[in-house]
């Protein structure tokens, strides 16, 4: 008896040193596959109060802060882009505070080391629970969003996971079909054709899972399942993060090669499938398309209309 609980005791303080608070043996088999919903402990670690973020605000690069409002007319929407200007990063998030504005500051981990460790540590974690995972080219990003702002309904091309900081937002995850988001849409994003947002329809919500993300909470959900987000009556801080795996890998190379092979050889209905001995000559698809110049460059943001300023009602002024 006493083994037993000296057994929980040191259980319960080797979970207490991990950023994932309620990890469960069962969700190895769910990750990736399935959405999950988690408990976490970035709180604790001081990088991510007001303060905090002000300061990774004003040390951010410049190529790395993406500023933006989007405004939606029924299915479709439009975006604008700003820029930070003069203003200090605990005034721009005052400033966004106020008005519908969406913060994305990219790659935090490249330029902020004390992030890249947090984000080792965390993906660390996640390998060291499930057996075999190996992730690579892991990814920290930072949303700070308005209240009310929205996010238009997208895929994303590698492994995803939203983590909560302040706020609520309301995430719609939606099947993943190929009705809700078929192949030669997906192999559009991949091959930077268009943007990850895609066509949306208004009864897709019909078969949605919403899932309402709190303040310490945190959630994955499966490859390329589509998604969008509204934030409640809030500022929202949140945290991204991305990875690889070898089947994310292997995903991105059958989809991107069965767009080469749609797009010069008329070729439809090709196998996605993530494992088998067609990866391989897709993947060399994939590199061929790239070394010969075929895919597109991605956006490069050449008109911003607004600046941040915290003392206008809706914490911009245009430019």
């Amino acid at each position: 008896m006493i083994s037993h609980v000296m057994f929980a005791r040191c259980q319960s303080r080797e979970n207490f040193d991990k950023i994932i608070a309620d990890w469960q043996p069962h969700h190895k088999d769910l990750f990736g596959v399935h959405v999950i919903k988690l408990q976490h402990r970035l709180k604790d670690t001081g990088l991510f109060t007001r303060e905090a973020l002000g300061k990774v605000i004003e040390r951010c690069p410049a190529k790395e802060l993406g500023i933006e409002s989007v405004s939606f007319e029924g299915e479709q929407h439009r975006r604008v882009y700003g820029e930070l200007g003069n203003t200090s990063g605990i005034d721009a998030i005052a400033a966004i505070e106020k008005g519908r504005i969406w913060m994305n500051i990219r790659r935090v981990m490249e330029w902020a080391p004390e992030y890249r460790d947090l984000l080792d540590k965390i993906f660390d974690e996640f390998d060291d629970r499930m057996d075999g995972m190996k992730t690579f080219k892991r990814n920290l990003g930072i949303l700070i969003s308005s209240p009310n702002c929205k996010v238009p309904y997208h895929a994303d091309i590698q492994g995803q996971s939203l983590w909560q900081i302040e706020g609520i937002k309301r995430v719609f995850l939606y099947p993943r079909s190929d009705i809700f988001m078929p192949p030669k849409n997906i192999e559009k994003i991949l091959l930077r054709e268009t943007t990850e947002d895609m066509p949306y329809r208004g009864w897709f919500d019909e078969h949605a899972q919403v899932i309402d993300l709190h303040p310490g909470e945190m959630i994955t959900w499966p490859l390329y399942a589509p998604h969008k987000v509204e934030n409640h009556d809030c500022l929202n801080i949140s945290v991204t993060m991305e990875h690889w795996t070898k089947p994310i890998w292997n995903a991105y190379a059958v989809h991107y090669g069965n767009g080469v092979l749609r797009r010069t050889l008329g070729l439809n209905n090709t196998s996605t499938r993530d494992h088998g001995i067609h990866v391989y000559p897709k993947a060399a698809s994939a590199l061929l398309w790239k070394k010969m110049g075929k895919q597109i460059e991605g956006d490069v943001v050449k008109t911003r209309n607004f600046r941040l300023d915290p003392s206008s009602s809706d914490g911009r002024v245009a430019v």
